[in-house]
């Protein structure tokens, strides 16, 4: 079982319009609803991958509900513990070539309940441009109580996980050393920890010593201040990740870590809405870890995934068929360690 964190869960809408003009009225031609924040939508994408995962963090009020409900939805569900373990792992494809198809797994719900209400994230797509305009509410106010009972519940999950993804923004009223502490507890138990997020929880929670770090290029230049991609990837692991995974938008993704450093790429730029891309990435990077992939392989699933993302018509899906298309085309290049 994978298992992932959402702190700040989301309701995502997303409007299409045919073109996105300030200051005026718009006909929305396309919506659609979905459970959101980054830890819901790299459990999305390790379903479609067959890998079961279980999903935490706080849903609240009547926009947590609906998420909830959709959240139900989401795949096949069948009856499982979340503390009991997984079962194998799909099986991995041989180096440079598609996958073969897999029945999607079941996304387990374990979010804790909360008084305040859920937030919504709003994209708006320009139809005529393929931009897209973002509008993200702050979440609700999380109690001291609330965050106890989610360690409580985080803990026991641990037990049954093969990898955790620790992932997105703080709501209010979450102290700002919270991903540290839960980085500190998967380490303690064994697992396997990726963080995705950004600003001071990032700082605070890179000290922690997490397995992998995702920043993307924005991100990293906050940590670290450079947005030279091969100085801020290292400067960044210098200060406590294991790895780190630099998302690089269009040129794909450089990895610096324990084993070596590589850089993938698609083999093209694609037009389209990177909503959901990175976490796509996650999704790819966890799912080669349980499996036992090599890096490189792994590079080029969430290389793969990512930009499959950005061709989806829907923000936060990736579609399949370019996907099976990409993998075996996505470009490897190993790059020798700094002298020491």
């Amino acid at each position: 079982m994978i298992l992932t964190v959402t702190l700040n869960t989301a309701l995502d809408l997303t409007y299409g319009v045919p073109e996105l003009v300030p200051h005026a009225s718009h006909r929305v031609s396309e919506m659609s609803e979905r459970p959101g924040g980054k830890g819901l939508n790299v459990a999305r994408v390790l379903s479609a991958l067959g890998h079961r995962t279980v999903v935490t963090g706080f849903a609240g009020g009547a926009t947590g509900a609906v998420l909830r409900e959709l959240l139900a939805d989401l795949s096949p569900q069948e009856p499982t513990d979340p503390g009991t373990g997984s079962p194998d792992a799909p099986h991995a494809p041989e180096p440079g070539t598609a996958p073969a198809p897999t029945a999607p797994a079941p996304v387990t719900d374990a979010l804790v309940t909360v008084a305040g209400n859920t937030r919504r994230t709003i994209a708006v797509v320009d139809r005529a441009t393929g931009d897209t305009t973002q509008l993200n509410e702050p979440g609700p106010l999380v109690t001291a109580d609330e965050w106890a009972a989610l360690l409580g519940r985080y803990e026991e999950l641990l037990a049954g996980a093969d990898a955790v993804a620790l992932c997105g923004s703080l709501p209010p009223g979450i102290h700002v050393g919270a991903y540290a502490e839960l980085v500190r507890s998967a380490r303690t138990a064994g697992v396997p920890v990726l963080l995705d997020t950004s600003g001071e929880p990032l700082r605070r929670g890179i000290a922690a010593r997490p397995d992998l770090i995702k920043p993307n290029a924005d991100e990293l230049a906050q940590l670290t201040g450079s947005r030279e991609p091969m100085r801020a990837t290292r400067d960044a692991r210098r200060r406590g990740a294991h790895g780190v995974i630099a998302s690089l938008g269009p040129d794909g993704m450089l990895a610096v870590t324990t084993d070596g450093i590589w850089q993938a790429a698609p083999p093209a730029r694609v037009p389209g809405n990177p909503t959901g891309a990175g976490d796509s990435a996650v999704a790819g990077l966890l799912s080669g870890l349980v499996e036992g992939l090599s890096w490189p392989d792994r590079l080029r699933r969430a290389v793969a995934l990512s930009t499959a993302t950005v061709l989806s018509p829907t923000a936060g899906d990736f579609d399949r068929a370019a996907y099976e298309l990409l993998l075996p085309r996505v470009g490897i290049e190993e790059h020798a360690p700094a002298a020491r």
